[in-house]
């Protein structure tokens, strides 16, 4: 979803780094993957195609944050029916 953002932070020795991946445009998710020592972090299209990727050694990762964008609550809604009902 359009907004949807991870933040990495990462050892760089004597400091740490903070970076962001960030869905850009609507209807752009983003994944996170561990696999094999590495943390992918990847905006992706709705068909799947990956746009870009961060990659990250799992053994610098002090913290990864994810950062879904609010969605709206159906709660929050006041829910009407499509249609009237004939017999009322």
């Amino acid at each position: 979803m359009k907004g949807d953002r991870v933040e990495i932070v990462v050892d760089a020795g004597d400091t740490t780094r903070t970076y962001e991946v960030v869905a850009s445009r609507a209807g752009r998710r983003v994944e996170t993957a561990v696999r094999r020592g590495v943390v992918e972090v990847s905006e992706v299209t709705r068909s799947g195609s990956v746009v870009r990727t961060a990659r990250f050694m799992a053994t610098r990762v002090l913290a990864l944050v994810e950062q879904p964008v609010p969605r709206e609550d159906a709660s929050e809604h006041q829910e009407r029916p499509l249609r009237e009902d004939p017999k009322a």
